[in-house]
């Protein structure tokens, strides 16, 4: 009997990722974010840190060819993946066409950063276009009823950026706002050897579970605050708020809550002729005074500071949304 031929024997050897196929059809695009995830050990490791119940519907950010896909929807009820690119979406499709997994994905085309309506889901799951990394977070965060878990690959400075404590030299507003709305968790590193094409920088994979209940304070009116805070975070608070411009931005916010607060109870709180300017001022020196935080610095401060802070500017009605 002749011996089959080597290399007729390892292209018809069936592919588990689909890889083969895959990279003689497509030529990723790197300014998508398409570092397609090739390593299954990592895949199923992605998706074993999701803890994904047999009852969850799961959405998927930026699915590419399917690699975590397929091992997602083993476990869930339902898949919903957000693609923006129709070629990948056709390739995900027809690897699942006629398998019971069929029935179980929906594949919803488009910016997952745009698309103003999603789908209910109780797990979240990216291999994250790098570019996007911050939004994605921000609005899990930012939503009445965010997932009960996400987990999402990232570069690996901004995954450290995430988890970054107060004194450490990453620690910036990310770090902040993320940890006061979520308990977050580094789990994996990834090496950039383990995607198709390899990107330039080292990847991490982060758990981010949003706190339930949320905390009872306004998202924007926290995050204007950050805004200022960390603009400059190694500035002294003293010197970032008593800094020209950000006292016209107080000043006018100071301006819009009384005009706001005197139709509401229809008196005249507001005043024309009244120096809102100074007022401004001495609240601010009054605020620093009072929670003794004037001379210390954002990058120290921890989540309970930063509520101290805010509930201390609202005591004078300054306001940051």
């Amino acid at each position: 009997m002749p011996k089959a031929d080597k290399k007729t024997f390892h292209k018809n050897k069936p592919d588990p990722t689909g890889s083969a196929q895959i990279n003689k059809v497509f030529k990723f695009n790197t300014e998508l974010g398409q570092h397609i995830l090739k390593n299954p050990l990592i895949a199923q490791g992605i998706v074993d840190k999701a803890q994904i119940k047999p009852s969850d519907v799961v959405l998927e950010i930026g699915p590419g060819t399917g690699n975590l896909t397929v091992r997602i929807l083993e476990q869930a009820r339902k898949v919903y993946a957000i693609e923006v690119d129709p070629k990948m979406a056709a390739e995900l499709t027809k690897r699942v066409q006629g398998t019971p997994l069929e029935k179980k994905l929906e594949i919803i085309m488009g910016d997952f950063m745009k698309l103003k309506d999603l789908p209910y889901f109780d797990v979240c799951i990216s291999n994250t276009p790098y570019q996007i990394s911050s939004g994605i977070v921000f609005r899990l965060l930012e939503m009445p009823r965010p997932p009960r878990i996400a987990v999402l690959m990232f570069q690996r400075e901004f995954a450290l950026n995430l988890t970054a404590r107060p004194g450490d030299s990453l620690y910036n507003r990310l770090s902040a706002n993320a940890q006061m709305w979520s308990n977050v968790k580094h789990v994996m590193k990834v090496g950039k050897n383990n995607f198709r094409p390899p990107p330039k920088v080292e990847s991490s994979v982060v758990k981010i579970e949003p706190k339930f209940p949320k905390p009872n304070i306004d998202y924007n009116e926290w995050d204007g605050l950050l805004r200022f805070c960390f603009n400059r975070k190694n500035k002294t608070l003293n010197s970032i708020f008593k800094n020209n411009k950000i006292l016209d931005i107080l000043e006018k916010n100071y301006k819009t809550y009384l005009q706001l607060l005197s139709e509401q109870k229809g008196d005249m709180i507001y005043d024309d002729s009244a120096d809102y300017g100074e007022i401004v001022k001495q609240n601010v020196s009054k605020v620093m005074e009072e929670t003794g935080f004037g001379d210390k610095r954002s990058s120290k401060l921890d989540q309970t500071d930063f509520l101290k802070l805010l509930y201390a500017f609202h005591q004078v009605g300054i306001h940051f949304a």
